[in-house]
C-alpha cells in the first residue's frame, strides 16, 4: 500500500509575505544567511513581523553546505530563545540549516516548534520537503538528512524576493529544478501523483527557464520558476531521487562546485547512463522501463524524435544546449579544477556516491566501476 500526502501549507502569488501579518505565533527566531540579513529582504519579512505584533531575533550565521559545526551554534541559539515558530528565508542552506537546527532543537527540549520556510531562489524545493543536507568539511561529505519531522509547517512563495537574483545563479538553481523533476520521475519510488508534480515542473523549465534567466524583468517567468521548483520539491519529496544527487554530493563536498551546477553538468551523464542509449539495443523489449519516462520528459519540453533512443538523445542535446545558453559548466575542467586532484579523488568519490541516500532509488543500479567511469567523463 502507498500513500501521498501534502502536510506543508503553501501560500503563493502576489503579496504572498502578507501571511506574515497573521501569524498565530508570537515568538519567531529567523534564520538566515548575512547576505539576506544585511539586504532588503529581512526587512520585507522583519515589518510584517512587526505590523503582526510577533517578536523576532535573527539569526545569520548560515553558510553554503552548511556544516555541522554551524548546525550546533544554531541549535544553542534556538535553545535560549525559546521560539514558538522558526522563520527560515534564503536558499537551500537556509532552509536547511533552518530545518536541522529545529530537529536537533526539538529532540532536546521537547518543544513543538513550527518552521515557516521562505525561499529567495527557485531551485531546492527545500520549502516543501523533509529532506535536508548537512556538511562535514573534515570528511569531504555531505549527508542527506530525511524525515517527516523536517518538514516546513508553511512555506511562502513571493516572487518578489527573486526579482534580484544574479543570472548564473538562476541558471544553477533552475537547473536544479529540472534534475529534481526528471530524478523523481524516474526513480523507483514514482507514483502517480509525484509524476504529475513533475510532469509540470518539467514544462514549465521548458519554458520559462531560459526567459527567467535572460532578463530579471520578467516577472511572470521568475513566479512560474518559483513554483516549479516546490512542484519539483513535493515530487521528489514523495518518489526521493536517484544517482544524480548521490554523484553531486559527493563532488560538491570535494571541490565546492555550487550544488545546483553539480547536478546540470551531471545530467546528461546520467540520462545516458540509465537509458543505455550508448548500447544497441536489438528491440524495444531491451529498453529499460525509464527510457519511456525519458521520452515523455523529451516530449514536454517539445524535442520528440524519430524513435525512443534518437529522443533520449535528442533530450540529452536539449539539456546540452540549455548548459551553453545559460553558461553553466558542462564540465568539472571547465570549473577550475585541477586535474591530479579530480583524478585522485575519483575513487573515494565514487563510493560516497554509491552509499549516498539518494542513489539507492535510482532507476539503475550502479556498480563503483561505472560511477568512477561517469566521474572520469564528466571532467572533460
Amino acid at each position: 500500500m502507498n500513500s501521498f500526502d501534502i502536510r506543508t501549507k503553501i501560500y503563493f502569488g502576489d503579496n504572498a509575505l502578507d501571511r506574515l501579518t497573521d501569524l498565530p505565533y508570537k515568538k519567531a527566531l529567523i534564520i538566515t544567511d548575512p547576505f539576506v540579513a544585511k539586504s532588503g529582504m529581512l526587512q520585507m519579512i522583519t515589518y510584517r513581523l512587526n505590523d503582526g505584533y510577533t517578536e523576532f531575533e535573527v539569526f545569520s550565521d548560515v553558510v553554503p553546505d552548511p556544516p555541522v559545526e554551524k548546525i550546533s551554534i544554531g541549535v544553542k541559539k534556538m535553545l535560549e530563545y525559546a521560539p514558538d515558530c522558526v522563520i527560515a528565508i534564503g536558499g537551500g542552506s537556509a532552509i536547511d540549516s533552518a530545518k536541522s537546527i529545529r530537529e536537533f532543537a526539538t529532540r532536546a527540549s521537547k518543544k513543538e516548534t513550527a518552521l515557516i520556510a521562505i525561499p529567495t531562489t527557485s531551485g531546492t524545493g527545500s520549502e516543501v520537503t523533509s529532506f535536508a543536507v548537512v556538511s562535514d568539511p573534515s570528511n569531504d561529505i555531505k549527508y542527506p538528512l530525511v524525515s517527516d519531522s523536517m518538514l516546513p509547517t508553511e512555506a511562502i512563495l513571493d516572487a518578489d524576493l527573486v526579482k534580484s537574483v544574479p543570472a548564473n545563479v538562476t541558471a544553477d538553481t533552475g537547473m536544479d529544478v529540472l534534475t529534481h523533476a526528471i530524478e523523481a520521475y524516474v526513480s523507483i519510488n514514482n507514483n502517480e501523483f509525484s509524476a504529475a508534480l513533475a510532469e509540470k515542473a518539467i514544462e514549465i523549465c521548458g519554458t520559462f527557464l531560459l526567459r527567467s534567466y535572460l532578463d530579471n524583468n520578467d516577472t511572470h517567468a521568475r513566479k512560474k520558476m518559483h513554483v516549479a521548483s516546490c512542484l519539483a520539491g513535493l515530487a521528489f519529496n514523495s518518489a526521493s531521487l536517484g544517482l544524480n544527487h548521490g554523484i553531486a554530493h559527493a563532488v560538491g563536498a570535494k571541490f565546492h562546485i555550487p550544488h545546483g551546477r553539480a547536478n546540470a553538468m551531471l545530467l546528461p551523464h546520467i540520462i545516458e547512463y540509465n537509458s543505455g542509449i550508448n548500447k544497441h539495443s536489438k528491440s524495444r523489449k531491451d529498453y529499460p522501463k525509464c527510457v519511456e519516462k525519458y521520452v515523455n520528459v523529451a516530449k514536454l519540453l517539445g524535442v520528440n524524435n524519430f524513435n525512443e533512443i534518437t529522443t533520449v538523445r535528442a533530450l540529452t542535446s536539449w539539456i546540452q544546449f540549455m548548459l551553453k545558453e545559460m553558461n553553466v559548466p558542462m564540465s568539472v575542467s571547465q570549473c577550475g579544477v585541477d586535474r591530479t586532484e579530480y583524478f585522485n579523488a575519483i575513487d573515494s568519490m565514487a563510493e560516497k556516491a554509491i552509499s549516498d541516500a539518494c542513489t539507492a532509488t535510482n532507476p539503475r543500479v550502479p556498480t563503483k566501476p561505472e560511477v568512477v567511469q561517469i566521474l572520469e567523463h564528466l571532467y572533460e
